[in-house]
């Protein structure tokens, strides 16, 4: 998540309004009942970025979801006026550009759509695509046929509008801590953030509050594993009786890690039972044949026969390095580069990511 956030234009009318229909009759009651300075309430209402922590805490006071009204840089206002075919710098988090992983979704669907919800993980090398199936997860089912491709499959869940996403990206330090982490779901889910957020509220809050089917995305739980004392074996447990025995089946967590959650604990001096409820795990590799031609056909336009079959042979079917190399492929038909120069820079710029090749 960025550090700022800032209500989208179109929204700026009903968040201001937003002010009387909660008995807000001020901006300054507003910024008093939110302990926070009457400048950053004023920027909040006019569409300014401020702090993330601050942006959640107003939309809760006003009773707006977040992730509605948040401006979208990245989707609304892309640098050269189109989205780039081919991601290969970040987490893909818009469905229409990612590819594959159906055996996989197809089980975490399973799990996730039948009462109660199932916990499972991700397990992957690093650049592996572990964090864009994660944020594909969470955005599957509620995005607009008209942003999918035509023959994208979306109806994973019978009621998806019914079910909260929460994506945690824990190599983020602000979720690190427990007071941090605590209030950040919270504040996802809606519910009413306690004066202390500390665990035993949190249990409580949660406990009485979620009606609801929920999923939470942990990304990357081996870095809190291994540096983070406060999120220690008492934090694990609480969160496992809350899935298993506080929430009437509508809790699941599912998890991203470069090993099973089980042996990363253990190895990083956990024993907490958190980490032995996943019983599903989904191991991330190379695609199939059938999905890393659907990848490379996404091209803008269109390689050459020859070309589709070099880029195959030489990716392994690895996503990231299919990425890379449809890029290089792309950008030298784009500048009208006739000769075979772009395999030799592909393979440069593949050489450090061998590692998810095969040896």
């Amino acid at each position: 998540m960025p550090r700022s956030l800032r209500v989208a234009p179109e929204y700026i009318n009903k968040v201001k309004s937003a002010l009387g229909r909660n008995g807000y009759p001020s901006q300054q009651s507003l910024a008093t009942d939110s302990m926070l300075g009457l400048s950053t309430v004023k920027s909040f209402l006019t569409g300014k970025p401020i702090d993330y922590v601050n942006f959640l805490e107003l939309c809760t006071k006003l009773g707006l979801d977040w992730q509605e009204i948040t401006y979208k840089e990245l989707e609304t206002q892309p640098t050269n006026g189109e989205a780039s075919p081919f991601i290969t710098g970040a987490p893909i988090t818009q469905p229409r550009y990612f590819f594959g992983r159906e055996k996989e979704l197809k089980r975490l669907f399973n799990l996730l759509k039948r009462h109660p919800l199932q916990n499972a993980a991700i397990i992957g090398k690093k650049r592996s695509g572990k964090t864009s199936l994660l944020h594909y997860l969470k955005n599957i089912t509620t995005t607009p046929p008209e942003k999918l491709r035509p023959s994208q499959t979306s109806d994973w869940l019978p009621h998806p509008e019914n079910y909260r996403w929460v994506f945690v990206d824990l190599q983020d330090a602000r979720m690190q801590s427990r007071e941090g982490l605590l209030k950040y779901i919270l504040e996802s889910l809606k519910m009413k953030v306690p004066t202390p957020c500390d665990l035993d509220h949190f249990m409580d809050v949660v406990s009485e509050n979620l009606s609801f089917p929920t999923v939470i995305l942990l990304d990357e739980i081996g870095v809190v594993l291994e540096r983070c004392p406060e999120l220690d074996d008492s934090f694990w447990n609480s969160l496992r009786s809350l899935a298993t025995n506080h929430t009437r089946g509508n809790l699941a967590f599912v998890l991203s890690s470069p090993e099973l959650p089980s042996n990363l604990a253990r190895s990083a001096g956990h024993d907490s039972p958190f980490f032995n409820i996943f019983a599903y795990s989904a191991n991330i590799g190379a695609l199939t044949e059938a999905e890393a031609r659907e990848l490379i056909g996404s091209s803008p336009i269109p390689f050459p026969d020859e070309d589709v079959e070099w880029i195959l042979t030489h990716s392994q079917y690895q996503p990231l390095i299919l990425q890379i190399l449809c890029r290089e492929r792309l950008f030298a038909l784009e500048e009208g580069e006739n000769d075979d120069s772009w395999r030799e820079e592909s393979l440069r710029q593949i050489q450090p990511f061998t590692d998810l090749l095969d040896s």
